[in-house]
């Protein structure tokens, strides 16, 4: 199967679980996420009508921006500070924004590419060691500072759920997500607007997530198949 196949059975399962929720499918946007993929494939994608893609490393990320400039880049995965110069000219949203160390990175990257970039807050919501983010108790810190980040633009939050077949758990991990959204909104909308964005759900769970509230999916062997 192609990936305009598996592109076009997504969009439908998306447009059966919006309908479902009472959602607007055009809510929903997929990033498909490229990482390892050669660019034969991602212009496959491009080609099909998948404009955004997600990656996972920055100099990775580069190398194909620069490939494909007329597709939208975002960056999905664990950010170091040492590597933000690589995507600062280009990105146009970083998914993974989780310690004001990097947020500080960003910031600076920013200001010497005179740009705004749009980020969004990763979140633990599983609350495993494993997974980077912040805990939403630490999020105060962030907020403290974040008049010293005018050339970051927080557009919303992305968490992911555990890996696991309850169902019922990635339900809650991806709820709490959209209920701390709600809490943010109530303590600092004034200064912060309407956090639009929501990015959570993979391959594995990506309908919980839509009828949890998501906004971003990011799919990558739904779209391009398993990897050999």
């Amino acid at each position: 199967m192609n990936f305009r196949d598996n592109w076009l059975r997504i969009l439908s399962q998306i447009q059966q679980v919006a309908n479902r929720v009472g959602r607007s499918p055009q809510e929903i946007t997929i990033v498909a996420i490229s990482k390892t993929r050669p660019i034969e494939e991602i212009q496959e994608a491009y080609a099909a009508g998948q404009y955004i893609f997600g990656e996972n490393k920055p100099q990775e990320l580069s190398a194909k921006q620069t490939l494909l400039p007329q597709a939208t880049w975002h960056l999905v995965g664990h950010l170091q500070t040492n590597k933000v110069k690589y995507i600062a000219p280009f990105v146009q949203l970083i998914h993974s924004l989780d310690s004001v160390k990097l947020a500080i990175e960003i910031n600076r990257q920013a200001q010497k590419n005179n740009r705004i970039i749009p980020c969004l807050l990763q979140i633990n919501i599983s609350q495993e060691t494993t997974k980077g983010g912040f805990a939403a108790e630490e999020l105060s810190v962030f907020w403290e500072q974040q008049a010293n980040f005018p050339n970051i633009r927080i557009d919303g939050l992305m968490g992911m759920a555990e890996e696991t077949d309850d169902k019922k758990l990635i339900h809650k991990q991806f709820q709490s997500l959209y209920q701390l959204r709600e809490k943010i909104l109530s303590e600092h909308k004034s200064s912060l607007g309407n956090l639009p964005l929501l990015s959570m759900g993979m391959s594995n769970d990506f309908e919980i997530a839509i009828e949890e509230g998501a906004t971003h999916i990011r799919l990558g062997s739904a779209l391009f198949g398993s990897r050999s």
